[in-house]
């Protein structure tokens, strides 16, 4: 087959030399200007949607590995934004506690309660921020994932695993929404909440979350008598009493706040409880009036 392919050529090279050296029609002797050009090259961008059976803490390209959400996984991509100014301009993705992650954070926030129907820290739901990989921060990405998984309890942050997506998840009536609970007390400090129904006997109930100002961690730790005070507002727009000096003898507060390095990227969202130490509830307060919550 070689000898012949050579043969044809070596008799097309003498043809067009009896012809002279003029092109032939339709071609212009340039070899380079009528190929197309290459397209861009795509840069990896996450889909926000999907599912993960692990969960990430950096978003390694080589572990992408989604799956339905309908299937067993353990987080879900609720939202994928993209990081710009000046933390975009930086030669490495977000540190802990940088301005990067704060701003990344506060989107997540957003999208996260977005997603799930009100605030993600009313329910039994974890958010994380995902950024890419150095290597890919490197070559360009500047994306972020959101993304959200279903916890054991209160207390108890370990994450289960799910076969349903997580949107409209905290809706009206959800099991994942934070309800009624009754406290295990050791002394001054609260061990656990135990979660019951509100027709069932119990102490204590999530009223809302407080959003803390921007301040330092030790700051509020030393001035935690704030958050109290501020779910006491809470208290009172959940159970319509007066948001007066009175409200502190109609009930008492429980607060669960984020931990320093959730602190430090920019998570500020305080969970709030009204307890009532000595007297045990069989409903609801949400709405009760002076009636359901009076001043002891």
């Amino acid at each position: 087959m070689r000898r012949w392919w050579t043969a044809i050529a070596a008799g097309a090279a003498a043809a067009l030399a009896l012809t002279g050296c003029g092109a032939p029609g339709g071609v212009d002797r340039d070899l380079a200007d009528d190929w197309p050009a290459l397209p861009k090259a795509a840069a990896f961008l996450p889909d926000a949607g999907t599912c993960h059976v692990t969960i990430q803490d950096v978003g390694y390209l080589s572990g992408y590995n989604p799956v339905d959400c309908t299937a067993s996984h353990r987080a879900e991509t609720l939202y994928v934004g993209t990081l710009t100014g000046p933390d975009a301009e930086r030669s490495t993705p977000p540190r802990a506690g940088s301005a990067g992650m704060r701003a990344a954070r506060a989107q997540c926030d957003t999208q996260a309660s977005k997603a799930v129907g009100a605030d993600w820290r009313s329910g039994r739901l974890a958010v994380g921020v995902v950024f890419p990989s150095a290597l890919a921060w490197g070559g360009g990405a500047r994306w972020f994932r959101c993304d959200a998984s279903e916890v054991t309890s209160l207390d108890d942050g370990s994450v289960t695993s799910r076969t349903a997506s997580l949107r409209g998840a905290l809706a009206a009536g959800s099991p994942l929404a934070f309800g009624c609970f009754n406290p295990k007390l050791v002394k001054d400090d609260i061990q656990q909440m135990r979660p019951v129904a509100c027709t069932a006997k119990h102490h204590a109930e999530f009223v809302g979350v407080y959003q803390f100002p921007d301040i330092s961690y030790a700051e509020f730790k030393r001035t935690s008598l704030r958050a109290h005070k501020a779910c006491r507002g809470l208290i009172a727009k959940y159970v319509k009493v007066p948001n007066n000096g009175d409200l502190q003898y109609r009930a008492g507060t429980i607060i669960y706040h984020p931990f320093e390095a959730e602190w430090r990227n920019g998570e500020r969202g305080v969970q709030c409880f009204l307890w009532l130490s000595d007297r045990t509830l069989t409903r609801s307060l949400r709405g009760a009036g002076s009636k359901g919550l009076p001043v002891r």
